[in-house]
């Protein structure tokens, strides 16, 4: 015998209103969004306020950005990507600058010219405003670091300063710019 169902019947169990079935799937709904968003933001992409002036032009002070903090597990980090990192000397700050020079790479600064294996780095991304007179003497980066500098040269804390960065202090490459609004977009 075959029995169908009678349409005043309810698949709900007794005592359930459809505003508790809502709930309910809306609430579901928030939380799998939440994990989602929360790995997203653990092991991937996380957002991060700048603060500082020593990256202008290319980021502003209290620009919002977005770092991959995945990228560099399956990529080796390149010249010219704009990394951070904690602060050598205090590991509780963190940094943003660009990488200049690799492992085995040979830098030296003469009157604010960055010279990178023997040949003057052409920087389109430092404004002469902004480009420094100082002279450095020259340093072979270490194996498994790198020789970071902030675009805004004549006000920045870099390896000028405190050395080339260790790559175990390096946690993510800076991808994206949204806010403000008109300077949203993929970072260079």
């Amino acid at each position: 015998m075959l029995e169908t169902s009678d349409a005043s019947q309810s698949t709900a169990p007794v005592g359930t209103t459809r505003r508790d079935r809502w709930m309910s799937s809306w609430l579901r709904d928030l939380i799998i969004s939440l994990g989602i968003s929360a790995f997203i933001i653990v092991f991937l992409y996380q957002p991060v306020k700048v603060e500082g002036i020593s990256m202008m032009p290319s980021l502003d002070d209290q620009e919002r950005i977005f770092i991959n903090k995945f990228v560099y597990r399956i990529e080796p980090i390149q010249r010219g990507d704009i990394v951070v990192f904690r602060y050598p000397r205090d590991p509780a700050k963190s940094f943003i600058k660009r990488v200049i020079g690799v492992a085995g790479d040979h830098v030296r600064i003469m009157d604010g010219h960055v010279i990178l294996n023997g040949r003057m780095l052409v920087e389109d991304y430092v404004p002469f405003a902004y480009q420094d007179e100082r002279s450095y003497a020259e340093v072979v980066v270490p194996n498994d670091s790198y020789f970071v500098l902030g675009d805004h040269r004549n006000l920045s804390n870099d390896s000028r300063e405190f050395g080339p960065v260790d790559a175990g202090f390096i946690y993510g490459k800076a991808v994206f710019g949204y806010w403000p609004m008109d300077k949203m977009g993929r970072l260079r």
